[in-house]
């Protein structure tokens, strides 16, 4: 026999159900982390813990080749695999690159890619790159740690690749892909970017801008007696993109308010930044590269460059505005704009 159930009792289930059904909704809503509390990743305690391990005499100074920059590697790779961050190039963590690519100068070496995938425009690829060589020892056996250099870069691409992972993980992945490219032998004149931009594991065609990290952990002589310290210099913004110019001014000024300086991108800079580091090696192919930077000082390739001269709050800051910048370009409707009169420069 069909029980017969009271109309108030069922008005009460369905009352309740919308009530709670409400209340799950609104918890959800409350719990979906933000951009901000992604990029609080990048933290002071996780870059300095990086780069105190990084900038160690275990690793000799990271010279090219040798044992001390393969241990390097090895705990780069190890901290993607911790993180559960994939492999770059087709599985592999390396990119191996032959001692006779260096006339056999120097022993073979490697290039090390972790890889985000975009979730719409997979195809399309953002670069975010540091060197992580050094150049080893002094004539005295003194090792030259590089923590600055290019140490701080190192790191900053370790903490955003961390970001971008727990982004993906928290259901916000970016739209595009982001490569996060880790490469050796800049010192020996910028041949792991090199060897990557004539071996590209993503088309070039495809590679929607650089953003290269080298040397952001220190105030040079030009702010180090100034009370506002917090300056970043871009290089190569506008070179090929204004758009991208544009796009770091606006998320600086919306989410970190550093002074970005712009002196070492004028056409008649002297120091000619905008060809030293390995941002160029994607420029020279009219892609979009920008060279973020805190200038020189009087430790500069010494065995005093160490890690605890770095002005961390700074480093902190400095690499969340990239990952902002990646942020913005990574999931913009549309690729970057270039300028019509940028063309591309013949490889030597």
């Amino acid at each position: 026999m069909k029980k017969i159930v009271p109309f108030s009792f069922i008005l009460t289930f369905l009352l309740f159900g919308c009530v709670n059904n409400a209340q799950n909704s609104s918890t959800s809503a409350e719990e979906k982390i933000t951009l901000e509390e992604i990029a609080e990743v990048i933290s002071e305690d996780a870059l300095s813990n990086l780069l105190h391990e990084i900038a160690s005499d275990k690793y000799e100074g990271r010279m090219t080749g040798e044992e001390g920059q393969k241990l390097a590697a090895e705990y780069i790779v190890d901290f993607y695999k911790k993180n559960e961050i994939p492999a770059g190039n087709n599985g592999e963590y390396f990119q191996p690159i032959p001692s006779s690519y260096f006339n056999n100068k120097y022993g073979d070496s490697e290039n090390i890619l972790a890889f985000i995938e975009g979730t719409e425009k997979p195809e399309e690829v953002i670069v975010i790159s540091a060197h992580y060589d050094h150049v080893g020892m002094d004539d005295e056996g003194n090792i030259i740690n590089g923590a600055d250099d290019d140490g701080s870069g190192t790191v900053a691409v370790m903490q955003m690749a961390k970001a971008f992972k727990k982004a993906k993980d928290e259901g916000m992945g970016p739209k595009r892909s982001v490569l996060f490219l880790l490469v050796t032998a800049e010192e020996i004149g910028l041949l792991g970017s090199k060897f990557y931009s004539k071996n590209p594991v993503y088309p070039l065609e495809k590679t929607v801008t650089n953003l290269n990290i080298d040397m952001i952990g220190r105030v040079d002589k030009t702010y180090e007696n100034q009370e506002d310290q917090d300056y970043l210099y871009l290089i190569g913004a506008d070179r090929i993109s204004q758009e991208l110019h544009d796009i770091c001014v606006e998320q600086n000024d919306k989410y970190i308010d550093l002074h970005l300086d712009f002196k070492y991108n004028e056409e008649d800079d002297p120091m000619n930044l905008y060809y030293r580091s390995d941002h160029y090696n994607f420029a020279k192919h009219g892609i979009p590269s920008i060279f973020f930077f805190s200038g020189l000082h009087d430790d500069y390739h010494q065995p005093t460059d160490t890690a605890d001269k770095i002005e961390y709050d700074l480093l902190t800051k400095r690499a969340q505005l990239v990952f902002y910048i990646a942020w913005e370009v990574a999931n913009k409707e549309n690729c970057l704009s270039i300028d019509e009169d940028e063309e591309s420069e013949n490889e030597e």
